[in-house]
């Protein structure tokens, strides 16, 4: 029996994680850690351990005795920090001699700062790049990126900090952030026009699997209704390009907006996204190709689609005569 250690269970793609190991047949013992000791995603594991913050001074100690005595074999970060952690400090699991879901280095760094991505992109001459600045004022950000348009934080995920400018009274509450927090971006395309790929790269250059969606977005900027999208040619060569350029190794999300008959990159994810579950639920369990991939050595393979729509609501999990899991 393999043990699988999941991170950040408390949130959806943490528990999104476990969920979707519970739907497969192998033999498994799934751990759950959180910061927080009411952490829904405990109802999904075999055993649940309350971390310390990732960036505590102590959290590195309690991470390998954590590994160790657990008898660890695969440990999945299911938020960005850890991911962001586990890729600065490699040398911890190499000294346990445990696998994990980690993507590529370089990838990580890049997708860590999205002007460096856009300059990556630009370096490459990539089409789907969207025209950034990290400096003007507002006559000029105004002329060259129309109105409205966005500053965006150069470090950051699921739209978190994202702000829309109408008018120079707006731009001017953010312009001391611009450059060394922020960057300029036009507003590409329509809401509804806005899609996510999960793809599962071998780390050469190619993507195995992939799974696309187009969707609408929740308030906290993960997906809320998503449609399946998988045939679209264009859309199939842009992600082979990038995938062959920046080399992804296991689960990495990319997302577009299409504007007009163009493709364009919102960011690259280097790790499983919130959308996990919903693409478990149309046959691309992800974290069952970690299991495979990590831990078995074998090759992915495209898996069937299935056609759908999805739409996520809250739900309750209720356990009665007890205040507390």
């Amino acid at each position: 029996m393999k043990t699988i250690l999941v991170t950040g269970v408390g949130a959806i793609i943490g528990y999104g994680i476990l969920r979707s190991l519970r739907k497969i047949d192998d033999k498994i013992y799934l751990i759950g850690v959180d910061i927080y000791p009411d952490a829904v995603g405990q109802v999904w594991a075999d055993k649940f351990i309350v971390a310390p913050l990732t960036s505590s001074d102590d959290y590195r100690v309690w991470l390998e005795k954590t590994i160790t005595e657990n008898q660890v074999d695969l440990v999945i970060p299911g938020i960005e920090q850890d991911v962001c952690y586990f890729s600065d400090h490699r040398d911890i699991f190499i000294g346990l001699s445990v696998s994990v879901v980690l993507n590529d280095q370089r990838l990580i760094g890049l997708s860590r700062d999205k002007w460096l991505m856009y300059e990556e992109l630009v370096n490459i001459d990539s089409k789907v790049r969207i025209n950034s600045y990290l400096d003007g004022d507002f006559d000029n950000l105004s002329r060259m990126l129309g109105l409205p348009f966005i500053l965006k934080p150069r470090c950051g995920y699921a739209s978190k900090g994202l702000v829309r400018i109408y008018n120079e009274v707006d731009f001017i509450s953010f312009v001391k952030k611009l450059g060394h927090n922020l960057m300029a971006q036009p507003i590409l395309g329509k809401d509804d026009e806005e899609y996510t790929v999960a793809v599962f790269g071998d780390g050469l250059g190619r993507a195995c699997a992939s799974i696309t969606f187009q969707r609408r977005l929740a308030t906290d900027g993960s997906t809320a209704k998503a449609l399946v999208r998988q045939h679209n040619n264009q859309l199939n060569q842009v992600i082979v390009s990038l995938c062959a350029h920046f080399k992804p190794i296991g689960p990495t999300n990319l997302q577009f907006r299409k504007d007009g008959e163009d493709w364009k990159l919102l960011e690259i994810n280097p790790r499983i996204s919130s959308s996990t579950s919903l693409r478990t639920a149309f046959g691309y369990n992800e974290a069952k190709m970690c299991l495979d991939f990590y831990l078995k050595g074998k090759e992915i393979t495209q898996p069937e689609i299935k056609n759908g729509f999805a739409a996520r609501y809250i739900e309750d999990y209720i356990i009665y005569d007890s205040d507390h899991f």
